[in-house]
């Protein structure tokens, strides 16, 4: 049979209440017996009801997290973070890819109610505000800096201000001709990020050549390695490329190779999420590194903070840290640090 709370009680010598105190995170509970509860339920496996607790509760115990790829690597190490995250505030969370596409994004939106999750992180790519449902039944957050104008709870990193950075340590090096790699009209990241790479030319005073802008049609391998060799193509190529996304920058490191080129030498490439594979490219790429972990806890943050009482409280937009991670395709092994964004 179960193990009931009374059960717990009586091996511990102490009231139900006392048991239940302990096992909901109570702070208000006498430290001899908070160890004999802790002690009594080890001994007899007690497992809480999680489904009768979010039902007196008036929870489903369920997140919601929608995507547009998991085989982009930084999404997939997002949902990991996110997992983890909700987890510790005793959440489960359910995953929806949508591939970008407004269609999907607005069906999955549309379909999340109370009857299904407690909230929603939401990463669009091509959704407007008119997308978004009026009644708030349940608290969103967007991720992402999609560029849509709707009052809602929002956690991004400067993408602007990581691009900038990302062109001026290129710039610092000594490197002219850099080649913005990711521009896509579609997508509200890619916007800001070619805004922060002009902006970083223009500090320098260095003309933008926009042949050296190569637009892309995903975030993939491929596409990175087909602008790449365009790129290569010119009477006068670049001798450096910011990438809008580490796949993109893998990619271009392909192309640079396949044409007999070395990178740092002829070619630096900087690349941008910090995924783990950008730890062991041949070479490591330099790339930005938002602080996925401090995206992860400040969303499911929002989100427990609305269902707890803040529903009516303004929008909130939190602003996680980044910084450059230098590694050997923009410097040569061993001299590189990283720059603080």
């Amino acid at each position: 049979m179960a193990v009931t709370l009374k059960d717990v009680a009586t091996l511990a010598g102490v009231s139900v209440k006392t048991v239940s105190n302990v096992v909901n995170g109570y702070a208000f509970v006498k430290p001899e017996n908070r160890r004999r509860v802790e002690e009594a339920l080890a001994a007899t496996g007690y497992r809480p009801n999680v489904g009768a607790r979010n039902l007196r509760r008036g929870r489903t115990g369920f997140l919601a997290l929608m995507v547009p790829e998991l085989s982009i690597p930084y999404f997939g190490e997002m949902a990991g973070l996110v997992i983890t995250a909700a987890q510790r505030r005793g959440w489960s969370v359910l995953i929806e890819q949508t591939q970008g596409t407004r269609d999907r994004e607005r069906a999955t939106v549309d379909s999340l109610g109370p009857h299904l999750v407690d909230g929603a992180l939401v990463h669009p790519e091509a959704l407007e505000a008119s997308d978004f449902p009026a009644d708030g039944k349940i608290p969103l957050v967007l991720l992402g800096e999609h560029a849509v104008d709707v009052a809602l709870d929002r956690v991004a990193i400067d993408n602007v201000r990581a691009a900038r950075v990302a062109v001026s340590h290129l710039i610092s090096l000594g490197r002219e001709r850099i080649a913005a790699i990711g521009a896509n009209p579609e997508r509200g990241t890619s916007s800001l990020r070619l805004a922060g790479y002009r902006a970083a030319m223009a500090d320098a005073g260095l003309p933008v050549d926009e042949s050296f802008v190569e637009p892309v049609a995903k975030y993939h391998r491929a596409e990175g390695a087909a602008a790449m060799k365009r790129l290569l193509a010119h009477a006068e190529p670049p001798d450096a490329v910011f990438c809008f996304n580490d796949l993109l920058a893998v990619g271009a490191l392909r192309s640079v190779a396949e044409h007999g080129l070395r990178v740092p030498e002829d070619v630096a490439i900087v690349g941008f999420d910090n995924t783990e594979e950008s730890a062991f490219s041949l070479p490591a790429l330099t790339t930005i590194s938002p602080d996925k972990a401090a995206i992860a806890e400040a969303a499911i943050d929002l989100v427990h903070d609305r269902l707890a009482g803040a529903g009516s409280a303004a929008p909130r937009s939190v602003q996680p840290p980044f910084s450059l991670q230098v590694r050997e395709s923009t410097v040569v092994r061993g001299s590189g640090r990283p720059v603080p964004g």
